[in-house]
């Protein structure tokens, strides 16, 4: 995997680029002036990043993900994962028919929910999986593979199915890892 060189990724014009900050060279970014990332996050390879984006530190978007912003925005808190191939949208069509859909319509043919989405520190998105407007992913909790998440969650909790759905509590022991590994990373 090749990344963008410092050089590559302040041309861009990021609204705020973090330090040690890497994206592949095969990703996909749009309206970098609306996107800020933070310290040590990493984008891979054929991502797609659109409209007002907010990634914390520490955070890694695996390959084929697409985290698109829209006007709304997506905000992702510290320590976050979205596995391979997870799409996270800030906005719909209306998909019922009493509208007409699609980026080429005009808005006053169409009926487009437009609502944040937040995904809290500590949370990871399994593999396939998709976040949809409004949702808030709360800390701590890990969504499985090809999940639909149409509602906000509660925290340490381990969501799975279409819709995603509350199946246990997830444990908090990384916690503690966390500030082992920042207190070591202090130190260096």
């Amino acid at each position: 995997m090749a990344y963008y060189t410092e050089t590559q990724l302040q041309a861009f014009g990021f609204r705020h680029l973090g330090q040690d900050v890497k994206i592949s060279d095969k990703a996909s970014i749009y309206n970098a002036d609306q996107i800020e990332i933070g310290d040590h996050s990493r984008i891979d390879d054929f991502c797609v990043l659109s409209g007002r984006i907010r990634i914390g530190r520490y955070n890694h978007v695996t390959p084929m993900c697409l985290v698109a912003g829209g006007v709304p925005g997506v905000f992702m808190d510290d320590f976050c994962t979205l596995a391979y191939g997870v799409k996270v949208f800030s906005q719909t069509d209306d998909y019922s028919g009493a509208t007409m859909t699609n980026s080429l319509i005009p808005r006053k043919y169409k009926n487009e929910q437009f609502a944040a989405v937040t995904l809290r520190r500590q949370t990871i998105v399994g593999a396939g999986a998709i976040v949809m407007p409004g949702v808030e992913v709360a800390e701590g909790c890990a969504i499985g593979a090809m999940a639909l998440v149409t509602k906000s969650t509660l925290p340490w909790g381990i969501y799975a199915g279409v819709p995603a759905r509350r199946t246990k509590d997830r444990l908090k022991g990384l916690l503690d890892l966390e500030q082992a590994f920042l207190k070591e990373e202090a130190s260096r």
